[in-house]
């Protein structure tokens, strides 16, 4: 039997917040349209210190304006959403503070090395680590030592993920918004990802990941939300689903999505 919550659990969330003071990532009946496009319809989720939410859904559904949102890269039509109980409209500077994003393609400087890399971007971020604080770093997420020093442009996407993982340690931000970061990487360096998320999740960072990978949700995710058209249309806890239930779920969404679309 599928343990689903099918909407927004206001006393769960109730308690929640009582408990730890705020939430750290939270959307409240968000809402984003582009002209007569409804992307994002009424969304309302929470990440606790220490929670990974992954978002799952197809192309469209919403995920990435999810994430922009919460970057403040584009503005809500309706509701509101919040980092570290302050609302990212009237606070963009500060709330970029608390956050750290790695997106699915990242963007580093390819004539440069991973260390030069994450030196500039920790610097942009006011956490500028010197020669040996930034190697360790590195050393941390994995990166091997011979490839430290070399450029990234000759680095494969894995590679480039860690060094994306170091900046975000360096920020040393408590939230950490991840659109679509496995997407392209063999089973051993998205192995390896995941790993480097639990590490942050045991040191209470709040992870929220828009995803396609329905088993890396299940292993890495602490909750996951299925959306479809712009709305969150399932919300469960990782561990009360297995994996083959939640694929069928995921499908049974899928396939009432092409069958409403089908028949307008």
């Amino acid at each position: 039997m599928l343990h689903v919550i099918h909407a927004y659990d206001t006393i769960a969330y109730a308690v929640l917040k009582l408990k730890i003071g705020f939430l750290m990532l939270e959307a409240i009946n968000l809402s984003k349209s582009y002209h007569d496009h409804e992307a994002l319809t009424d969304l309302n989720l929470s990440v606790a210190p220490g929670e990974v939410f992954c978002l799952l859904g197809a192309n469209g559904a919403g995920k990435t304006t999810t994430i922009n949102l919460f970057m403040g890269f584009i503005s809500p039509d309706g509701g509101q959403v919040k980092v570290n109980d302050l609302d990212v409209v009237s606070n963009p500077a500060e709330t970029k503070k608390h956050l750290a994003y790695i997106p699915e393609n990242l963007n580093l400087y390819g004539n440069l090395t991973g260390l030069e890399n994450l030196q500039f971007f920790s610097g942009l971020g006011g956490e500028k680590a010197d020669k040996s604080s930034a190697e360790a770093l590195l050393s941390s997420v994995g990166l091997q030592s011979d490839a430290i020093h070399k450029r990234v442009s000759q680095y494969s996407k894995g590679m480039r993920q860690k060094v994306g993982v170091a900046i975000a340690k360096a920020k040393k931000a408590g939230n950490l918004l991840l659109d679509e970061p496995t997407s392209g990487l063999d089973p051993q360096a998205s192995n390896e990802f995941a790993q480097l998320l639990q590490e942050m999740r045991q040191n209470e960072v709040s992870i929220l990941m828009a995803t396609h990978d329905l088993f890396r949700a299940k292993e890495s995710g602490t909750n996951i939300g299925i959306m479809k058209a712009g709305k969150l249309i399932h919300s469960l806890k990782s561990d009360e689903i297995s994996l083959t239930e939640l694929e069928q779920l995921y499908l049974e969404t899928m396939k009432t999505e092409s069958y409403a679309e089908a028949t307008h």
